[in-house]
């Protein structure tokens, strides 16, 4: 009779469990569906062939309808934004003053880490998503959608008992994780500047100031000349980075070296089963904001925000402007080309 009673008790213990884990589950949508306006603050990292890349992670959302994510890479203190507003979608490069514009349904296009919304619809979205207790934690597992990154199969989302989100893994079908979003601070009420989610205020032509009228404004200051050259950099090429994987019976063909009015660009041609051609140069910090039109969508590249369209990728890293465009590559495999490269050193290459 004891044991009966055991095992009855053990079955309702687990049945309640289940139920306020439901329960949790419906307060935790209801909860967050709520919040359209915030202000999230947290780090994001990025786990790409075995690389690691930290963001410090800053998020403003008004209404679901305008967004600004800044990304800011705590190696290389490079700065990239998202945003989004009534003009289009914006992958900003504050300090080389260049900005890709997309006609993109970016962010409801694809799932995306750090938004809460996204995160909702990618729960609702799943009809086969889980939800486990643990100690005073709930862990939330549900598929996610990454067009352009298949390899990402689904996430794990840790709340607190108040039906905050703490932490976000995104992994592959084996378990591994490949992003990590954690949530340091969200403000449910926040009161944005009226140029936030404006790009005017990433022009940066008004505090730029070229060498020459710097260097007229020091007048007899021999330190001020030296603080005034030591801001321009060479636009020359000198070393190339070569990617890392290349498909399968596809080879470099030819390396050539084109001068320009900024420096000089080098185009490495490959040939083979998938060719490709990868142009490669140094960055230029431009005296106006530039803005350049991509039809595509912006992509994460390990260290970096990269713009994708159908046949290419155009992403900026360590200084240098990278161009890759093909034919016959899916964007899959044109991302891992990249990827490799964001992730190389400089190699030696073999012609063939």
């Amino acid at each position: 009779m004891k044991k009966v009673l055991c095992l009855l008790l053990c079955i309702l213990l687990l049945t309640g469990c289940g139920k306020n884990s439901d329960d949790y589950l419906k307060n935790f949508k209801d909860y967050n569906s709520k919040i359209s306006s915030y202000e999230l603050k947290g780090t994001m990292k990025i786990i790409s062939n075995e690389d690691e890349f930290t963001y410090d992670l800053e998020v403003g959302v008004k209404d679901n309808k305008y967004y600004k994510v800044s990304l800011l890479n705590t190696v290389s203190n490079n700065e990239q934004i998202i945003l989004k507003n009534d003009d289009g979608v914006f992958v900003i490069t504050p300090n080389l003053n260049k900005s890709f514009k997309f006609m993109s349904e970016w962010p409801s296009n694809s799932s995306q880490a750090y938004l809460i919304e996204s995160l909702i619809n990618d729960i609702n979205n799943d009809a086969n998503a889980t939800i486990t207790k643990e100690d005073d934690h709930y862990l939330i597992n549900a598929k996610v959608n990454y067009p352009n990154n298949a390899k990402l199969d689904n996430e794990t989302i840790t709340t607190d008992k108040d039906y905050n989100v703490e932490l976000v893994e995104v992994k592959d079908k084996d378990g591994k994780v490949f992003m990590e979003v954690k949530f340091n601070k969200i403000n449910d009420a926040p009161k944005f500047a009226s140029d936030y989610f404006n790009t005017d205020q990433y022009n940066l032509s008004n505090e730029d100031v070229k060498e020459e009228d710097c260097i007229k404004e020091c007048g007899d200051k021999e330190e001020c000349k030296n603080q005034c050259e030591s801001k321009t950099t060479s636009n020359v090429l000198d070393e190339i980075i070569y990617p890392l994987y290349v498909p399968t019976d596809t080879f470099l063909s030819s390396k050539d070296t084109v001068n320009t009015d900024n420096g000089n660009r080098v185009i490495l041609t490959f040939a083979g089963s998938d060719p490709f051609i990868l142009v490669e140069e140094v960055s230029v910090v431009n005296p106006e904001m530039e803005v350049i039109p991509v039809s595509g969508e912006p992509i994460m590249l390990g260290s970096t925000i990269g713009a994708l369209s159908n046949n290419s990728i155009y992403w900026t890293n360590n200084g240098i402007d990278y161009y890759l465009t093909s034919n016959t590559l899916d964007s899959k495999e044109m991302m891992t080309i990249a990827e490799s490269i964001t992730n190389a050193s400089t190699l030696v290459a073999s012609t063939k």
